[in-house]
């Protein structure tokens, strides 16, 4: 079975990863009463499942190592958290960027999975 390369899309993965950038970061400072939510999941579980969708884009789109990754999203984790300190009815919470810690963890992880199987 032949592999398929995952460097041949490069490009659309980057134009996914910024594009998912912009989303979550418009999100993310929208006043907590029209910021949009994905069913009944807490704030925690969307800032996991964001940052797991940025880490498995991160690395389809460029050629980093792990903890390069890690390193800039949970840069862009701290980012956000100071950007909702001046935001109205939102707060900075170090748990959100626990929850961003862990969902960038997971999804520079997936990568690794993704790589092998494919």
């Amino acid at each position: 079975m032949k592999k398929l390369k995952i460097s041949k899309y490069q490009l659309i993965f980057k134009v996914l990863f910024w594009l998912a950038l912009g989303v979550s970061y418009v999100a993310a400072i929208l006043p907590q009463d029209i910021a949009p939510t994905i069913g009944s999941l807490s704030d925690k579980a969307h800032h996991v499942f964001a940052f797991i969708v940025l880490g498995l884009l991160l690395r389809l789109a460029y050629p980093l190592k792990y903890w390069q990754g890690l390193l800039i999203l949970v840069g862009y984790g701290i980012f956000i958290e100071l950007s909702q300190y001046f935001t109205p009815n939102r707060m900075a919470e170090v748990k959100d960027v626990l929850a961003d810690l862990l969902g960038s963890f997971i999804g520079l992880k997936l990568y690794s999975y993704i790589k092998r199987v494919i």
